[in-house]
């Protein structure tokens, strides 16, 4: 796992954009920034958001919102490139010692998904079972992270609802000083502070956080699907040319041709070497 930059810093350029603007629109006053600092309006709107959000949801997926946000702020190193390459060489490696001459490399896969993928294979388990069982298991983590998209996309919509009821209430308090000027145009001002906070924390925190993880959901399917479609073709033993050229339809043709590339710079190395040696 790594720190995902996009992440951090489309919040500081976005944070960073409101804060400047705010700075302009005062006249270069930093006290004018320092007025839209309210406690009131943070407590509506994001304490009330969060009780909504928690009403929204069982328990057990509110205690999980945690280990859902870390995955907006953390990058899986996932290359399709080197599962396709993984897959071959298992493909290459059962086509000549059998698919039992896998289950020395199965100690040595990181992912679990895959291994699990893989040991059934060694097992001897019918190619439709496997199918079928690795199927469910990506339904059920495709169900999982929706849960942690629709947390965020929940957050996104209460917070300028909650927004309009600070203000809402703002005003209320504003009218019961009409009587002085001053005192009327400050609770205004400050009235819609809360709405300010509502769209903002909407659309600069919770809506991107759930497109993040959607994103981020979108390619670990498709990894996945990729691991699916290589462990049900060395199963069928399926030639490990044939089995690349499945594996490399699922790849954008950008990365097909960088894939190309690469093999085929690692084939003239190889050549350059043999060159050498046989000189």
């Amino acid at each position: 796992m790594t720190i995902d930059l996009s992440t951090i810093l489309g919040l500081v350029v976005g944070w960073g954009s409101l804060f400047i603007a705010l700075l302009i629109e005062g006249g270069g006053e930093f006290h004018r920034v320092i007025m839209f600092l309210q406690l009131s309006a943070f407590f509506i709107v994001f304490g009330g958001t969060l009780g909504a959000t928690i009403i929204s949801y069982p328990w057990s997926t509110i205690a999980n919102i945690w280990a859902v946000t870390k995955q907006a702020f953390l990058q899986r190193q996932m290359d399709p490139n080197q599962v396709i390459t993984t897959l071959v060489g298992f493909a290459t490696k059962a086509r000549r010692e059998g698919l039992l001459g896998l289950e020395d490399e199965i100690a040595n896969v990181d992912d679990n998904f895959l291994k699990k993928g893989i040991q059934l294979v060694v097992d001897g388990t019918d190619i439709e079972l496997v199918k079928s069982i690795l199927e469910t298991d990506l339904a059920f983590l495709e169900t999982r992270h929706k849960l942690g998209e629709g947390i965020y996309n929940t957050m996104g919509g209460f917070a300028p609802t909650l927004g309009i009821i600070g203000t809402v209430m703002g005003l209320v308090n504003a009218l019961a000083q009409i009587e002085s000027a001053s005192k009327t145009a400050h609770a205004i001002s400050v009235a819609f502070i809360a709405t300010f906070y509502g769209i903002s924390f909407a659309n600069l925190i919770f809506l991107p956080i759930a497109f993040k993880l959607k994103a981020k959901t979108a390619q670990e399917v498709l990894l996945r699907e990729v691991m699916i479609e290589g462990i049900l073709s060395i199963s069928a033993g399926d030639n490990p040319r044939i089995v690349e050229e499945k594996l490399k339809a699922f790849l954008s043709p950008k990365e097909q041709i960088a894939k190309e590339a690469a093999e085929e710079n690692v084939g003239g190395g190889a050549k350059t070497a043999t060159g050498g040696t046989e000189k």
